[in-house]
């Protein structure tokens, strides 16, 4: 039973409906998922902003250092686009990142890949599927952190407390990046209250979206600062010391 057992295994692996890493449950120091808003409020000039920020966050030595510096030197990351209830898009497949060129690689592939959507927004959906690739992933680590960063209220699909509290119940980690849109926020009506909300939308990440031991918020007040905030965040989930300064 055994023999046929290991047979069916090695089938499927060579189907490739198993990855090596599910197989043998790799152990990681940290589970990452980057979920990146690309709701319509967030024009082409701010896309491209966002993207060449993840990607230099993610070659960045200093992260690399972090990255080395823990028990087992590798964490598992993917990267995720998302927007309305129904849109949401593995853009980066997982990936084990131990040093440069595998960063590299995880960057290159980031950059070449088009925009995945153009629509509402819909974080809690985000949460939902974030956690669904975290369990598909097929790694171990008692760190699994859902990075969010947008620019807006949720305002579609299931409600983010809910999601961020199912989420937490299991086990995850939600940290997020909170950028307020200038070009948004100074037009009149709908789009300016969406993305800069009564206290601002640091404090709606507060109150809806962040969850878990030691969750933070990073805010930051213009895209161009993306990936000087992404290299601090990244570096506090995978080390799970404290929030990084908001400054710098």
């Amino acid at each position: 039973m055994r023999i046929v057992a290991a047979i069916v295994v090695l089938v499927l692996v060579s189907l490739g409906a198993f990855s090596a890493s599910a197989l043998a449950g790799e152990a990681v120091d940290a589970i990452v998922v980057l979920a990146a808003d690309v709701s319509r409020s967030i024009n082409e000039d701010e896309f491209t902003l966002q993207r060449r920020g993840y990607a230099a966050a993610i070659v960045s030595p200093k992260l690399m250092e972090a990255i080395q510096g823990g028990p087992h030197g590798a964490i598992a990351l993917c990267y995720v686009e998302w927007a309305a209830e129904g849109e949401q898009k593995i853009v980066v497949d997982w990936k084990i990142v131990r040093g440069s060129s595998d960063a590299e690689a995880f960057a290159a592939t980031l950059l070449a890949a088009p925009r995945a959507f153009v629509g509402r927004t819909a974080i809690g959906s985000a949460i939902d599927f974030a956690m669904t690739a975290i369990g598909a992933s097929g790694f171990s680590s008692d760190r699994k952190v859902i990075d969010v960063s947008g620019d807006g209220t949720s305002n579609q699909g299931r409600a983010a407390p809910e999601a961020r509290d199912a989420a937490v119940e299991a086990g995850a980690i939600i940290n997020g990046l909170a950028i307020f849109n200038r070009s948004a926020a100074a037009q009149s009506g709908y789009l300016a209250l969406h993305t800069n909300p009564p206290g601002g939308l640091a404090q709606y990440y507060r109150d809806n979206v962040i969850g878990g031991p030691g969750a933070f918020v990073l805010p930051i007040d213009d895209f161009g600062k993306f990936s000087e905030a992404m290299i601090r965040k990244l570096i506090a989930e995978i080390a799970g010391g404290a929030a990084p300064p908001e400054g710098g």
